[in-house]
């Protein structure tokens, strides 16, 4: 594997695909980085609605002036205001539901840290 890993290094111009760590694995794979791997796609699932629901926003904005300046028939705005708050409840339920399993998963580890015999526990790690 580290033969393939460092052929896709040395394939890469930009430098994407660098970082073989200590010879044996790269970033993506190296299993002391799994804890680090899993907090950052935890901050980018975050961060996704917060793009989405600005997104939703603007449109929003976009469409009532739009019926404001007398763009756009007040039914058809009407209609898609609906839509648009159902989108917005949808993804607010969404968030919701990943923020709650985000702390269930935080409250495992704390529990599995509690049960350790004391002579186990790690702190700070």
């Amino acid at each position: 594997m580290t033969e393939i890993l460092e052929a896709m290094t040395a394939a890469t111009v930009d430098g994407r695909w660098t970082a073989i760590v200590d010879g044996s694995y790269c970033y993506q794979h190296d299993p002391a980085r799994a804890d680090e791997r899993r907090r950052n796609a935890s901050r980018a699932a975050r961060s996704k609605p917060s793009r989405e629901l600005t997104g939703i926003k603007q449109r929003l904005s976009d469409l009532a002036d739009d019926v404001l300046a007398g763009r756009q028939e007040k039914g058809v705005a009407a209609v898609a205001s609906q839509v648009l708050n159902v989108y917005l409840r949808a993804a607010s339920v969404e968030l919701k539901a990943r923020e709650q399993l985000e702390l269930i998963e935080r409250l495992e580890a704390i529990k599995e840290g509690l049960e350790q015999p004391k002579g186990e526990r790690r702190y700070g790690a």
